[in-house]
């Protein structure tokens, strides 16, 4: 495997389960140091250990991304620790599914202040330690949710859209400090097989579900740390602002009712 990242520090948010532990894992294993935030402290363990059984250098803070405060002691212990900051995947969130008439405006603001607010926060108290280092890379983890939606999904899908919008916004920012900023939409991923050992359950997918998929099947975490390593990688300068759809194909793909 390349070294692409050597000599990098890479802060990962939500890092300790699913998609967070697998772009952890994809950038340590191509030479970042990486700091991870999570609120599981078991998760949050058991990731460290598996990550350093690698040779990944990897540091674990508790932190809850809907406090500022928490934010920016983690951003200060990793560059404390590890000496700056140059890469930054804002991955955390939570999903909450209600009726939106009995959606409770606390939830509401829980999602927001987690999937979106969480992303600005840890952004800002990055900036400038990517500026000392002369540029960096941000990657947001948006969904296709964004994009599309099932019943019930308000809070989840207008947090991811205004992860959009805040990417593109925060491209044009930053750019001038030669700081890329780019999201990720990931589709259908399977994640149980990259839970927590008391979480972990086989996969129970069907050839429908993979079906569906013009790729021919549901998505895998490394899927997406693939695309988070690509967007930020030094050969990838001139991509920024832009919403990379990592979804086998399901949201170009037309159904119509039998």
């Amino acid at each position: 495997m390349s070294r692409r990242f050597e000599g990098k520090v890479a802060l990962v948010t939500g890092g300790a389960q699913g998609i967070g532990l697998a772009v952890c894992e994809q950038l340590g294993r191509e030479g970042a140091k990486v700091a991870f935030a999570d609120i599981d402290d078991e998760a949050g363990g058991e990731a460290l250990e598996r990550l350093e059984a690698q040779g990944i250098e990897a540091l674990y803070i508790r932190a809850d991304v809907a406090s500022e405060g928490d934010c920016a002691a983690f951003v200060k212990a990793a560059a404390d620790r590890f000496g700056g900051v140059h890469l930054v995947c804002n991955n955390a969130g939570i999903f909450h599914a209600s009726p939106p008439e009995e959606l409770s405006l606390e939830a509401f603001d829980r999602v927001i202040a987690v999937n979106l607010r969480g992303a600005m926060a840890v952004t800002k108290h990055a900036i400038p330690h990517l500026k000392a280092a002369g540029g960096g890379a941000i990657v947001n983890i948006a969904s296709t949710r964004a994009l599309m939606s099932e019943p019930n999904t308000e809070s989840y899908s207008a947090s991811k859209g205004g992860i959009l919008a805040l990417t593109h916004a925060l491209a044009i920012s930053l750019g001038p400090y030669r700081i890329r900023v780019n999201a990720v939409s990931p589709g259908w991923i399977e994640t149980s097989e990259w839970k927590k050992r008391s979480a972990r359950r086989p996969a129970e997918l069907r050839e429908v579900d993979h079906l569906q998929h013009p790729a021919g099947r549901v998505g895998r975490p490394e899927d997406i740390a693939r695309a988070v390593a690509f967007l930020c990688d030094p050969a990838a300068d001139f991509i920024t602002g832009v919403n990379l759809v990592v979804d086998g194909g399901m949201t170009v793909k037309m159904i119509y009712e039998p």
